[in-house]
């Protein structure tokens, strides 16, 4: 008999606690996790290295052909054989990745890695779009979002935490833009799958977050998972 594989997707505008969450919920259940962002990150980043705009469409689906991006399971991004976990955080990187994300021929190229992935294992995938776009069948949907006030503050201290000096104002401007960008964009905008669980985190813990999370899932599937 086949081995069944769960789909958990998990969507969100940007420094909702995604990946962090996501990130705990997959190691609680065994599952792998798919940081999606990660891979729209590599991406720019090897659009701006290469001296490219990363507005330009025309520029950016030239590096498509040849693209490789790996997530390894500790965590680090490796981008055709260069490790950028850390570059991919820096505020150039995240004030062009939107830009990046909203083309179609890059998402396409992308989402065929991440619905690969999706066939071989069970999944935890967080994103803008998994729910709605690249596993419109997962399993279980999450939508999940907190004030932007909140968002730009967790942000902040990430960034803080990871020595990259930006101010608050800032930062809560670039996710008001990302915000926008994401979801006006033509394909496959932000907005929350139909039959999504709706989890604002606004005033949770991570600790809380995740169970909510997990809480969502039990519901969800029942007597057929545990978690």
């Amino acid at each position: 008999m086949e081995e069944k594989h769960f789909q958990i997707a998990i969507d969100g505008p940007a420094a909702a606690g995604k990946s962090t969450i996501a990130k705990r919920v997959a190691a609680k259940l065994g599952f792998t996790y798919v940081d999606t962002g990660a891979m729209y990150r590599a991406f720019t980043n090897a659009v701006i290295k290469r001296g490219l705009d990363p507005k330009s469409e025309a520029q950016a689906v030239t590096l498509i052909p040849g693209m490789d991006i790996d997530l390894l399971e500790d965590g680090r991004v490796i981008c055709n054989g260069e490790d950028v976990t850390k570059v991919i955080r820096e505020p150039l990187i995240s004030g062009n990745v939107s830009y990046i994300a909203a083309m179609k021929p890059i998402r396409l190229a992308l989402v065929d890695m991440q619905r690969a992935i999706a066939k071989k294992h069970s999944v935890v995938m967080d994103g803008r779009d998994i729910g709605t776009y690249v596993l419109p069948d997962a399993d279980v949907k999450i939508f999940q979002t907190a004030s932007v006030d909140t968002r730009a503050i967790r942000r902040y201290e990430e960034n803080l935490s990871k020595g990259i000096k930006t101010s608050l104002e800032d930062v809560k401007n670039d996710l008001r833009m990302r915000d926008y960008i994401d979801s006006h964009r033509d394909f496959a905008p932000l907005r929350p799958a139909s039959d999504s669980i709706m989890i604002d985190t606004s005033y949770l813990s991570i600790d809380q977050a995740v169970e909510a999370v997990l809480r969502s899932i039990r519901k969800k599937l029942g007597g057929n998972f545990q978690c």
